[in-house]
């Protein structure tokens, strides 16, 4: 998947969005814009007069109006437009470029070729309604066999049952694929392998519509290739895209940070650590803690029980110098449930409750500080 966006995944039937209207006679600078187009996976309309209001859902997300069509354009209706008018002049320095777009009613300006880079991102945001970012939450064992897998995947199912547009991403390649744990291994859909050239930006839609769906949630895992690792900059971009769609994002992170793993940190809004109830595991924790805290500021505990040591939730998070954000104690059905395919955080307990209550909190917070 290589390139600036993900134009090589061609859209769903019946899914495919509408895209910006030029408004050029210029046919160098006409050129230009379908070229930057192109870039941000969109197809454009091309016309030569302004467009009449047809409703919502049926105008254009974005209107391209050329310097060369401007003139004749002043009291059309394209001030109905609103936001969605933007001027396209060649960079002159010339001032009065401003006044010609404020007759006109467009709202911003792009001078070529120094805003070329802001007017791909500014195209296929339109293209693709950018809205909120998802809430991106990762998850990291304090220790080996922590338990942190099977609470990324909860935390997916549980946003997912919600009724939230979910992703979940692998982000350990040596953890065996969350799409085994989830029973999904033979599910149709990309894995991490095809995804290792992405670079810059990649259509979120696209994206979304490549990947295996399991209980209502897109995910993408590991295959069984060797491939065992994607750049930094493939992570950077896929997440990107991720975040942009919307709803919640999951992340199960290693514990041994690659330049990969510290791409992910830097998109997360918060981190969990999970830390079993022994004395070993935190000290295990400390040093995970100490390197995921470097790059992500909000990082929070969960303890999974049982509590053979004689340490509390509360203790353990002292001991980290992390707030608590949960105990999990122990759940009898759940080893049981996993064998036979059923998904974490699927059925009533203490795995399920926990989700629950982090989201609606955690929604709650940033919605707050939004």
């Amino acid at each position: 998947m290589a390139g600036s966006s993900a134009s090589d995944w061609p859209p769903a039937a019946g899914r495919r969005r509408r895209g910006p209207l030029i408004i050029a006679e210029d046919e160098e600078l006409l050129d230009d814009l379908l070229r930057l187009c192109a870039a941000a996976g969109a197809v454009p309309e091309v016309a030569h007069g302004a467009p009449a209001r047809r409703g919502t859902g049926q105008d254009p997300p974005l209107i391209l109006v050329g310097e060369c069509c401007a003139p004749r354009l002043r009291g059309s209706r394209l001030a109905a437009h609103g936001e969605a008018v933007l001027l396209v002049a060649r960079d002159r320095g010339d001032a009065g470029v401003w006044r010609l777009a404020m007759e006109i009613g467009a709202r911003d300006v792009a001078l070529l070729p120094g805003c070329e880079s802001r007017l791909v991102e500014r195209i296929a945001d339109a293209v693709e309604g950018a809205g909120r970012p998802a809430l991106t939450v990762g998850v990291i064992g304090g220790r080996g066999g922590a338990g942190a897998s099977t609470l990324a995947c909860a935390l997916a199912v549980g946003a997912a049952g919600a009724g939230r547009r979910t992703m979940l991403i692998d982000g350990d390649p040596l953890g065996g694929g969350l799409d085994v744990l989830l029973g999904g291994e033979r599910a149709e859909g990309l894995r991490w392998p095809a995804f290792a050239d992405s670079r810059g930006r990649v259509a979120c839609h696209a994206l979304e519509e490549a990947l295996p769906e399991l209980h209502s949630l897109r995910l993408l895992s590991w295959d069984r290739s060797p491939c065992t690792a994607v750049p930094p900059d493939a992570m950077k971009a896929v997440l990107a895209a991720a975040r942009r769609r919307g709803g919640a994002v999951v992340v199960d992170l290693p514990r041994r940070l690659d330049e990969a793993a510290l791409e992910a940190l830097g998109q997360l809004d918060a981190g969990l650590l999970v830390v079993p109830a022994e004395l070993r595991a935190v000290a295990a924790a400390h040093r995970v803690a100490a390197g995921v805290g470097a790059v992500l500021g909000d990082l929070r505990v969960v303890v999974r029980g049982p509590r053979t040591s004689g340490l509390d939730g509360e203790e353990i998070a002292r001991l980290l110098g992390l707030p608590l954000a949960g105990d999990l104690p122990p759940e009898a059905g759940l080893p049981a449930a996993l064998a036979a395919g059923r998904p974490p955080g699927g059925e009533r307990g203490p795995l399920a409750r926990f989700c629950t209550d982090f989201w609606a909190c955690f929604e709650a917070a940033q919605g707050a500080s939004a």
